[in-house]
């Protein structure tokens, strides 16, 4: 049997951690986040095993750090995360952004519903609508989805 010098062994192990940083660059990919109001789209990248909360965070971040307008906050709870082509519910903060293989999003700000007071006979509307429907009322046309 032959022994491995110390260079081989040291040799082997840089191999092996080469293909280790290489699996978790290949878990890396670029998103697009549409913000309603914004210009247009935040790009960076992301790993898939990256909750929604912090993808939210990090685009409110390069927002605000590229002096967008109109100023949105910082507050990720007022967020929500539409894949774009699955508008119907917003992601769950607490899953992967890599759960649906999806790469291109849309970021809204929640609606703040009135309170009901004694006095006042509004009601609350518990309805939640998606981005789709925002721009439906918002600009009076119709985004058919198929």
């Amino acid at each position: 049997m032959m022994k491995k010098t110390v260079s081989e062994k040291s040799m082997m192990q840089k191999n092996k951690k080469n293909k280790d940083d290489r699996s978790l660059k290949n878990n890396r990919f670029l998103i697009t986040i549409n913000i309603l109001g914004s210009v247009g789209p935040i790009r960076f990248v992301v790993n898939e095993k990256d909750l929604v909360s912090v993808v939210i965070d990090t685009a409110l971040k390069s927002y605000a750090r590229e002096g967008r307008l109109p100023v949105l906050g910082s507050d990720v709870n007022n967020f929500l995360l539409y894949c774009e082509n699955y508008a119907e519910s917003a992601l769950s903060p607490m899953e992967a952004i890599g759960s649906h293989g999806a790469r291109n999003f849309v970021l809204c700000k929640k609606q703040k519903q009135p309170l009901k007071t004694e006095g006042r006979s509004e009601m609350i509307s518990q309805k939640r609508s998606g981005w789709k429907s925002w721009l439906n009322k918002s600009f009076s046309f119709k985004i058919i989805s198929h």
